[in-house]
């Protein structure tokens, strides 16, 4: 793995802002997250169309600000906007690599995880940033590449504690992160902490929304 010399800031459940030489990637600024959480991107990823992911007036609202910002994201998402911002959403999926804003992507995962078996599936993608990072959506998603920091879906309806502990040994990243946590509890935190953090067999740890850490 390239090493790297980034800024992670966590925002509220599955987004964040990456931070590198003066440019800004934030991935999944949803519904859930901060109002402003997409303003000052230079690029920005959506993972898939469900509203804790992709906010449609947030992301208008960026690029309306920033006449250079520029979206990757699925058909799904690129199609809701890409007529409003003619060659600034680009539609990409997986085993597509592209730069966006000085940082280097691969795209891994082509489905959301199964919510429920009456529930048809979506289309969602994961990215790996700078062939370090991994933020995989909503999908339990394992790239066939080496991760260093693995943004790790913590807690979601379609997803078990004994899944997310398995996905980490699957993935064997040096360190795990929470994301898609706004729905856990202060309750619940301490038991999911204490049982990823003892069976994960990785570093693993959380930020609250507007923390930053150096990768």
């Amino acid at each position: 793995m390239n090493p790297m010399h980034l800024t992670l800031t966590k925002k509220t459940h599955s987004c964040i802002r990456l931070e590198k030489d003066g440019r800004t990637l934030v991935i999944d600024p949803g519904g859930f997250s901060e109002q402003d959480a997409a303003v000052g991107a230079d690029a920005i990823l959506v993972t898939h169309e469900h509203p804790d992911h992709f906010d449609e007036g947030r992301l208008r609202a960026a690029l309306d600000a920033d006449p250079a910002a520029e979206i990757w994201t699925l058909r799904s998402v690129a199609d809701r906007l890409a007529a409003a911002f003619p060659g600034r959403v680009h539609t990409v999926g997986n085993g597509d690599t592209f730069t966006a804003a000085g940082f280097d992507v691969q795209v891994h995962g082509e489905l959301h995880a199964v919510i429920h078996p009456d529930i048809p599936r979506i289309t969602n993608i994961g990215f790996l940033v700078d062939g370090s990072l991994f933020h995989p959506g909503d999908a339990l998603t394992v790239p066939d590449h080496p991760v260093d920091t693995l943004m790790l879906p913590v807690m979601a309806p379609w997803n078990k504690i004994s899944e997310v502990i398995d996905y980490v040994r699957e993935v064997k990243p040096r360190r795990a992160i929470d994301i898609h946590d706004a729905l856990l509890t202060d309750l619940a935190r301490p038991i999911y902490d204490n049982q990823i953090g003892s069976l994960g067999g990785t570093d693993h740890g959380r930020l609250s929304p507007g923390d930053s850490t150096g990768l």
